[in-house]
C-alpha cells in the first residue's frame, strides 16, 4: 500500500502546464470482500455505475472526482470455505460513493497531439459512502431501515486510451479499503446489536468496483509548446 500511494505522490508537485477536462460515465459490477460470502477479490455480483470527472493538470496526472452506485450479494452456498457454506446466510447491501483524488499516468499521456493516447493508471484520494445498515437475527437478514456513512480508501489500477480527439475509453478495477465491518452485516454497531454480531470484528470490510469508463474531453487546447 506504501508504495500505491508513494509512486502518485512522486509527480504531485511537478510542472503543471496544460489543462484539459474530461467528464463521462463507468458502468460494471461490485462485490464486497468480509464475513459473508465468497473472498474472492474481483467477482461482481451486482451492477455499479456511475459519473465521473477529471481535471488533466499535466501528461503524468489529473484530479479526479466521481459519484459512484453499486450493489452486491453475499452467499455463504457460493464460499469455497465450509464453515461458511454450513453456516449458509445471504446478504444484499448496495452503496453511494463520492470520491475526490489523484490519477497518476504511467507513461507521459498527452491528449493535444494527433494520433493514440494509451496509458496504464492508478487512482486513489478519499471516498465517503452510505450502504444500508443490516444485521442477521436467526440466519435472516434484518433491514433497520437506515442507511449508515463511512469513509474508505480507494486503491484503483486502469488502462485508458484515446478513441478520437474527443472520446477516451478505460478499464479499472478499484478496491476500497473501508472504516467499517458492518457492510456484510457481521458487526452491528450499538450495544442493542451485541449479540447480533460473527466474524472477524478487527478486520474492516472491503468492496470493489470493476468496470469500464467512457469520457468526454473538453477545454481550451495550451499553447503549442505546452505538455513538452
Amino acid at each position: 500500500m506504501r508504495l500505491f500511494f508513494a509512486a502518485i505522490l512522486i509527480f504531485m508537485f511537478g510542472e503543471i502546464k496544460a489543462q484539459t477536462y474530461e467528464v463521462g460515465l463507468f458502468a460494471g459490477g461490485a462485490n464486497n470482500i468480509g464475513d459473508v460470502g465468497r473472498t474472492n477479490f474481483i467477482l461482481p455480483s451486482g451492477p455499479a455505475f456511475g459519473g465521473l470527472f477529471k481535471w488533466n493538470k499535466s501528461k503524468r496526472y489529473a484530479w479526479r472526482g466521481s459519484i459512484i452506485y453499486g450493489e452486491f450479494t453475499a452467499d455463504d452456498a457460493k464460499s469455497d470455505i465450509p464453515s461458511r457454506q454450513k453456516r449458509n446466510l445471504i446478504m444484499d447491501n448496495s452503496v453511494l460513493e463520492v470520491s475526490a483524488g489523484l490519477e497518476f499516468n504511467f507513461v507521459e499521456y498527452n491528449l493535444h497531439q494527433l494520433g493514440p493516447a494509451f496509458t496504464p493508471y492508478l487512482y486513489t484520494g478519499f471516498t465517503y459512502f452510505r450502504f444500508g445498515y443490516h444485521y442477521f437475527d436467526a440466519a435472516q437478514l434484518q433491514d433497520v431501515g437506515q442507511k449508515d456513512g463511512s469513509f474508505s480508501i480507494p486503491m484503483t489500477v486502469g488502462a485508458k486510451l484515446r478513441l478520437n480527439q474527443f472520446l477516451i475509453v478505460g478499464a479499472e478495477i478499484g478496491a476500497r479499503y473501508t472504516f467499517t465491518d458492518n457492510l456484510d452485516a457481521s458487526n452491528p454497531e450499538g450495544s442493542n446489536y451485541e449479540e447480533f454480531r460473527f466474524g472477524n470484528i478487527f478486520s474492516d470490510d472491503w468492496y470493489v468496483f470493476s468496470g469500464i469508463t467512457l469520457t468526454y474531453t473538453f477545454g481550451r487546447k495550451p499553447c503549442q509548446d505546452c505538455f513538452q
